[in-house]
């Protein structure tokens, strides 16, 4: 029998799920991420720990692996695939010195008119002493994948989107082409791609087959969308991780850069949608877990909560306001903490409802259903308060990991 591994690199830690032909889970591990100064050395160790926690009987029949990584984290390596400087993560703001000169050469309202767009995020890291010493421009998911089967500058289009490939096109724009950026923009290649056979130096030290394809990846949310069991335009799933990320299936393609809306291209649909810096870490920076149980069966979800937050843990979201200065807004703060919960799950399920809203006022298929991923899927109070201000009936995914869903893109 044959297997396939998914790797997730997500926001708050890299995750491994081995599926077999009927995409039933046989194995999987986790590596939460936890006070890191290193980000290239811990997603190395993450990756490596993950591998060696596969059993070596399941390790000897996988046949395809493929990683999805946070969109938009990117980072600079030399001609040998070396990191030559730290990489930039998903939220990381610096782009937005950028954005003046970007949207003089840009099309008006394009993907990469975001503070946190890949192609900011480059423009940004032109500046560091150390470029001189960049060769290649690579995604998270893909030096991943670059250290499992050794072949540089190769992405998917849904980590590429915000780096400017045009997804309808399937092609580098000319706008692009024309800043003749110094360093190699990767090919991009369809998500789920083999790319090349494990390297025998990899195959060798973990007991792979040597004849196991590395595919392209995706992002994390994608992988989760994957995951869900989504299939019809209407059908949407929310990712409720240490951020909110909707996707919503539509026949229709919708892009606009003043809201940090952006559609990635899946078969012959659109998955069109947007990622808000709020989220799980905000209620997990001022709840424990078990206070987050225990806080969340006691709310009464008849009563409406009165307080109308906007949680942010720092100054800034990309969806539905894309406003890199947007402030956090936890006033009042009432004594009684489940008061409090109460008023942030309500608050972000308000700015949930508004992004669904938008996506559909701006062209998207009519909201029919939404999946829920990530590790508020599991809160059923927080599905409670979700669904009265959707609209529509809410359900955790068939699977609810993005792991899962790479895995299927490998078998695929």
């Amino acid at each position: 029998m044959t297997f396939y591994l998914g790797i997730d690199f997500g926001t708050s830690g890299a995750r491994a799920i081995v599926i077999d032909e009927e995409a039933r889970i046989v194995s999987q591990m986790r590596y939460p991420w936890a006070n890191v100064t290193n980000w290239v050395n811990c997603w190395k160790d993450a990756l490596w720990g993950l591998i060696e926690g596969i059993s070596q009987e399941w390790r000897r029949e996988i046949g395809a692996i493929a990683i999805n990584g946070t969109s938009s984290t990117i980072l600079l390596t030399d001609a040998a695939g070396q990191p030559v400087d730290a990489p930039l993560l998903y939220n990381d703001p610096r782009g937005s010195m950028m954005l003046k000169d970007l949207s003089s050469i840009a099309p008006p309202n394009h993907t990469v008119l975001s503070a946190t767009s890949s192609l900011a995020k480059l423009l940004w890291m032109q500046q560091l002493p150390t470029f001189n010493q960049a060769r290649y421009l690579l995604h998270q998911a893909d030096w991943l994948a670059f250290l499992l089967h050794g072949k540089l500058g190769i992405s998917d289009y849904h980590n590429a989107l915000k780096l400017g490939y045009d997804v309808e096109k399937l092609q580098y724009p000319e706008w692009l082409e024309k800043m003749q950026i110094p360093v190699f923009l990767p090919q991009v290649l369809a998500p789920g791609t083999p790319i090349s056979e494990i390297t025998p130096e990899i195959a060798a030290k973990f007991g792979f087959r040597r004849d196991c394809l590395v595919c392209t990846g995706t992002t994390d949310s994608i992988a989760a969308f994957l995951a869900s069991g989504a299939k019809l335009p209407g059908e949407a799933v929310t990712s409720l991780g240490s951020t909110l990320v909707l996707k919503l299936l539509s026949r229709t393609r919708v892009e606009d850069a003043r809201y940090g809306i952006y559609s990635h291209r899946l078969g012959d649909l659109w998955l069109t949608g947007g990622a808000s810096n709020t989220g799980g870490a905000v209620l997990k920076h001022f709840f424990t877990d078990d206070e987050l149980v225990r806080l969340s069966q006691e709310l009464d979800v008849s009563k409406a909560s009165e307080l109308d937050y906007y949680p942010l843990l720092k100054e800034g979201d990309r969806f539905p306001i894309n406003d890199p200065h947007l402030p956090p807004r936890l006033e009042p703060r009432p004594d009684d903490p489940k008061e409090f919960l109460h008023g942030l799950l309500s608050s972000m399920a308000r700015i949930e409802a508004r992004g669904y809203e938008l996506l559909q006022q701006l062209g998207a298929d009519k909201l029919s259903y939404v999946y829920t991923a990530g590790g508020g899927a599991a809160n059923s109070t927080w599905t409670a308060i979700r669904a009265k201000y959707l609209k529509v009936p809410v359900v955790a995914s068939n699977n609810t990991e993005a792991a899962y869903g790479s895995a299927l893109l490998a078998m695929r």
